[in-house]
């Protein structure tokens, strides 16, 4: 596993850095959502029907959980994940699986008033949180976001629209990771990056065996809390299935990825991918 080596990342390390960064991420907004939102393009998608059902049914307190069962420290690992996409100032960039939002509002924080954010989900429930998000947030910068249900394995993009592409939660949970790699290598710019944030598949036993135990004793049982235990006892078979991060790299180049390193975050947890084109 690589570890970060750019000097540009190293404040993360620093907790006045991570403190501020946690507490400047828009607090979790819990509004109505809309039937049949107006604001999302629809496209066909091709999933694991199981998978979409969950995601739809734990949206309504999914911000809810990630604040407590991170202690809030997913807001740090996902403006990590941005830096690491690259995007700037007037950037195009794709949000894929893109959840609630939070990625998204991230992005259209950094590419600002002249650049563009598709946020991608094949969640609705998921979509109708994030459009609420955007508008109850009233940032100006935040309506140059556009929210699209489709198929993470089948992109309604054009080959090299975007200049960036980031990645939340969502590669683990996809049913052909190559396929979903192969696909935002095509609609991705020659020489951009993407930056996909997870859960880490560690190699090491006592990391392994801490993530287990989060999972089993404080993940399902403060989801229990929400009526979704059975939902959240996937996460420990979704991890154990998942690649590591060295298979990541490898998979990266192997699609077409002309470099690919995976930054091991928050002690071998979590994990984020980082692939040029």
């Amino acid at each position: 596993m690589a570890y970060a080596a750019n000097s540009n990342l190293l404040p993360y390390n620093s907790p006045a850095i991570c403190n501020r960064m946690a507490s400047s991420l828009p607090l979790q907004l819990r509004l109505p959502l809309p039937t049949n939102p107006p604001f999302l393009r629809h496209r066909p998608i091709q999933c694991a029907a199981d998978r979409q059902a969950l995601f739809n049914r734990i949206a309504p307190v999914y911000d809810n959980l990630n604040d407590l069962l991170s202690l809030g420290q997913h807001r740090i690992w996902k403006r990590m994940a941005v830096s690491w996409s690259g995007a700037k100032a007037g950037d195009c960039v794709l949000d894929i699986c893109c959840g609630s939002g939070d990625l998204a509002f991230l992005v259209s924080e950094r590419v600002g008033y002249d650049g563009k954010v598709t946020g991608l989900d094949f969640s609705q429930e998921q979509l109708s949180i994030a459009s609420s998000r955007q508008n109850s947030l009233s940032k100006p910068c935040y309506n140059n976001i556009e929210w699209v249900e489709g198929d993470a394995l089948n992109l309604p993009f054009s080959d090299g629209t975007f200049d960036a592409i980031t990645m939340g939660y969502g590669l683990r949970n996809v049913v052909d990771k190559r396929k979903a790699l192969e696909e935002m290598l095509r609609v991705l710019k020659q020489g951009s990056k993407i930056s996909i944030l997870d859960f880490n598949k560690t190699t090491q036993p006592i990391t392994a065996a801490i993530q287990e135990w989060m999972i089993n004793n404080i993940v399902v049982p403060v989801a229990s809390g929400y009526g979704l235990a059975e939902d959240y006892k996937y996460l420990s078979k979704s991890i154990n299935e998942f690649s590591t991060g060295k298979e990541l790299e490898e998979l990266a180049l192997e699609v077409g990825f002309s470099t690919s390193r995976h930054y091991e975050i928050s002690g071998g947890l979590m994990g984020n991918l980082v692939a040029s084109r």
